[in-house]
């Protein structure tokens, strides 16, 4: 055997256990779904936070470059109950509508309009997803992070916030609702993906879709028992 390929079979030799250990370690991330993220594209409304907690500690947002004071009408505490709903309809026929074209939502009651806002959905590069979707939680508040360069943010206590998914748009791309205190650029587009609202508006659009959040709570997940409500998102 020449010493070349000597040389060749050591380094070959060396290398496999590398090889092996790299391969399990792919396999192992992609049945656990760790990889999923990263494969299947970007988050919207980047949170890990799912307490629903407000955090008055946090007042000060970074948006677009920006230090942006956290309003109050962000941080007040309500009384933790579940606020009176003055729609018409049982919670089971009340649906959403978010027209991107007119950058407008609508809350219908059966076939009655119920509430109606301007909005800012996602940007060209961060597009609104468009199709039929339930809310699948709802939280009081949560902090959201994420973006790069001039497009990085980091929002603490986003108030009212609706995230929803369906089959092709799982729960982690983090696509929601939510009430909106660093812009009020509602009519144009302005997001990383999540639908951004007047906050006055959210917390009524908030306490009237399922799932119906108990007294006392600051988080609520949808169940067959309390389903979260329809969410149709066109052009």
């Amino acid at each position: 055997m020449t010493a070349k390929r000597k040389k060749l079979i050591s380094r070959f030799l060396f290398a496999t256990p590398f090889l092996v250990v790299g391969s399990l370690v792919v396999i192992y991330l992609s049945a656990s779904g760790l990889t999923t993220a990263r494969s299947q594209g970007p988050v919207a409304c980047e949170t890990s936070n799912l307490s629903g907690l407000l955090d008055p500690s946090e007042k000060l947002a970074v948006f677009e470059g920006k230090n942006i004071r956290v309003p109050q009408e962000a941080l007040a505490q309500d009384n933790n109950q579940q606020k009176a709903v003055l729609g018409l309809a049982v919670p089971d026929e009340r649906w959403i509508e978010v027209d991107l074209s007119e950058q407008k939502i609508r809350a219908w009651d059966g076939d009655s309009l119920y509430l109606e806002s301007l909005i800012s959905s996602g940007l060209p590069y961060y597009p609104t997803p468009t199709g039929e979707f339930r809310v699948w939680i709802k939280l009081r508040a949560t902090k959201m992070e994420g973006g790069e360069g001039r497009y990085y943010y980091y929002l603490p206590n986003v108030p009212f916030v609706m995230f929803f998914q369906n089959n092709e748009v799982p729960a982690w791309k983090g696509y929601g609702l939510h009430g909106t205190y660093w812009h009020n650029d509602f009519g144009t587009r302005n997001s990383h993906g999540c639908v951004n609202l007047p906050t006055n508006f959210t917390e009524k659009l908030y306490y009237w879709t399922g799932p119906v959040l108990p007294d006392g709570k600051n988080v609520v997940y949808a169940s067959p028992d309390n389903p979260g409500t329809r969410v149709i998102i066109h052009e």
